[in-house]
């Protein structure tokens, strides 16, 4: 038996007991006559110490070659701690070693795996195995096995199945770019790995599984950016005979149960809120509404002096920032300069101090009096003490650069409490955007998304104008699941890969096994997929997906630690009927 006890659970009510520990050597303090040693495992750390008076020479002697890291077993009773720890559970206790074996040794790690480390990311990646032994990465996996338990628990117990559906599959060109994988037996063919199990699930409504449910893996070979993996873990879920209304409060049902069992926290007000009013109030399609700080349009109120720049503008656009007036002019500068840089694109910012006086100050006051200040603060919502800032410019960038503006604002005035929780439901997305490369246009969300109820005959007159039957869940100013209420009738289907520019041999070539399968009874159906990675760094207070990940790419897609992706030799290109023109 390597152990009688892990090292997180000993207490006071354990002394006199006989135990045996195992784990790995976090600390040693040798002062000659006595050596304290931190054992660690996965549960917690217990001391040991080996006493010159109390111990046997021969275990001493073995300790005294112990280096961080060892795997090592010790056998001893327990006993008071003369300097208790009330940091760790175990503070009270120690334990007294009588027996010690050496399980393996460890040369010196790189870094120091302790909560507050030395190691900068890339080395701790590169080292990955090492980094979850570190408290916060250990807990972060920890919690995420918690989110999934309880997510599988909770659908379960609503009468979900969970199914599993290929990782081989067949590649699509809608969405972004496959991972495709070549068939040593099918010379010349290639799978694909699933971006979402999408096709498979409306299938499974086929075949008459009612509720499906899978924690799974999806993969996209799409360009990285800083939170973005390019294989990731989506909560992917599906239902029959259901309308948006059920799918909107089955899922507000798992994410209460998520925030109260996980964080503890009640909410009851899951407001919704259309694409256009999303994008006219905030900028974006996924707002954080945990503080204010909405657009305010001021083409009304601006466009009526001799400033052209707001006058050739399409969208001139303002913010109120509580407590603003206080910013020194260096602190507006800087603001200034940070919308400019080229990750934002905007060509400049006006400002407008509101003072407590109730008079206005502003950076183009040679073209505004008070009363047109007066009429912006109105329209933005700004108080006496407050600061407007206002971009202009094409409506979309202009509102994309404001959006992130305001995002910079809350986080720099403390408005983005992790520990404060505001979903939003938005609705009413496009069903079709406009490609300039293409000069077509494309599914918003996917080609088996249907249009709103009575707009199927406005594809005929006004693509752009046709609503989706579809809805994006977002908390914190994160979409954590998005899902709509599919096409189920193949002639709809069908038309539907008219208007996205498929020819009926590229219609049938790539998905006439789904609409075959409609042929034969498909119920009406609708679903939604959440994305596992970002509801668990939401519920654990981060941003960042990646310290909640096993064994994580780094920013390139790269795994560090396994030096992949890497080529191969030579037989196995052969193998696969695969030349390389390097």
């Amino acid at each position: 038996m390597y152990r009688t006890h892990t090292c997180g659970e000993l207490t006071a009510a354990d002394i006199n007991r006989k135990v045996t520990l195992s784990g790995w050597v976090q600390t040693i303090r040798d002062k000659g006559f006595v050596i304290w040693v931190d054992l660690r495992d996965r549960y917690g750390i217990t001391q040991l110490i080996f006493d010159a008076e109390r111990t046997q020479e021969d275990v001493i002697k073995k300790a005294q070659k112990l280096g961080r890291e060892f795997v090592i077993q010790a056998i001893g009773t327990v006993i008071e701690r003369a300097s208790k720890n009330p940091n760790i559970p175990t503070g009270d206790i120690e334990i007294l070693v009588e027996e010690l074996q050496i399980l393996n040794g460890a040369k010196l790690p790189p870094f120091t795996i302790e909560t507050e480390t030395d190691g900068g990311e890339e080395l701790r990646m590169k080292y990955r195995y090492l980094d979850i032994r570190r408290a916060p990465v250990r807990n972060n996996l920890i919690f995420r096995h918690k989110v999934a338990q309880h997510v599988r628990n909770y659908l379960s117990q609503k009468g979900f199945i969970e199914v599993e559906t290929p990782y081989l599959i067949k590649s699509t060109p809608e969405g972004a770019r496959d991972f495709v994988v070549p068939s040593r037996m099918n010379e010349g063919q290639f799978y694909a790995l699933p971006q979402s199990p999408q096709t498979f699930k409306q299938l499974l409504m086929v075949g008459g599984m009612d509720k499906y449910f899978q924690i799974v893996k999806c993969f996209r070979d799409e360009d990285l950016r800083a939170d973005r993996q390019p294989e990731f873990t989506q909560i992917d879920c599906e239902m029959a005979f259901v309308e948006q209304e059920d799918i909107l409060n089955n899922f507000e049902g798992l994410t209460k149960h998520l925030l109260k069992e996980i964080n503890g926290v009640e909410v009851t007000d899951f407001p919704r809120m259309t694409y256009d009013d999303a994008m006219k109030r905030y900028g974006n399609d996924k707002p954080d509404i945990r503080f204010g700080m909405e657009f305010g349009e001021l083409n009304q109120v601006a466009q009526h002096k001799d400033f052209n720049v707001f006058n050739s503008a399409e969208l001139v656009v303002g913010i109120a920032v509580p407590g603003g007036n206080s910013y020194t002019r260096k602190e507006i500068d800087n603001l200034i300069d940070w919308v400019k840089r080229p990750q934002i694109g905007s060509l400049g910012m006006v400002y407008v101090r509101c003072n407590e006086d109730g008079s206005f100050k502003s950076s183009v006051d040679k073209f505004y009096d008070q009363d047109d200040l007066k009429a912006w603060a109105e329209v933005t919502g700004a108080k006496a003490g407050d600061l407007i800032c206002v971009l202009s410019g094409e409506i979309d960038k202009t509102r994309a650069q404001l959006s992130a503006l305001r995002m910079e604002l809350a986080s720099r005035l403390g408005l983005r409490k992790a520990n404060e929780f505001a979903p939003l439901w938005v609705i009413d997305f496009p069903l079709l955007e406009w490609d300039e490369e293409t000069k077509r246009y494309h599914a918003m969300h996917h080609p088996f998304t249907s249009p709103k109820p009575g707009q199927m005959q406005l594809l005929e007159t006004n693509p752009g104008a046709v609503k989706a039957n579809a809805y994006d869940l977002v908390l914190n100013g994160n979409e954590i699941g998005g899902g709509s209420i599919r096409i189920h009738d193949k002639a709809v289907q069908s038309k539907m890969f008219d208007y996205l520019g498929f020819t009926k041999e590229e219609a049938q070539a790539q998905f006439g096994f789904l609409m075959n399968a409609f042929e034969y009874g498909a119920p009406p159906h609708g679903g939604i997929a959440f994305g596992l990675d970002r509801l668990v760094a939401i519920l654990g207070g981060q941003e960042t997906i990646r310290d909640f990940i096993a064994f994580p790419k780094n920013n390139s897609g790269r795994d560090v630690m396994i030096d992949a992706p890497a080529s191969i030799d030579k037989q196995q290109l052969d193998e696969l009927h695969l030349k390389l023109n390097l």
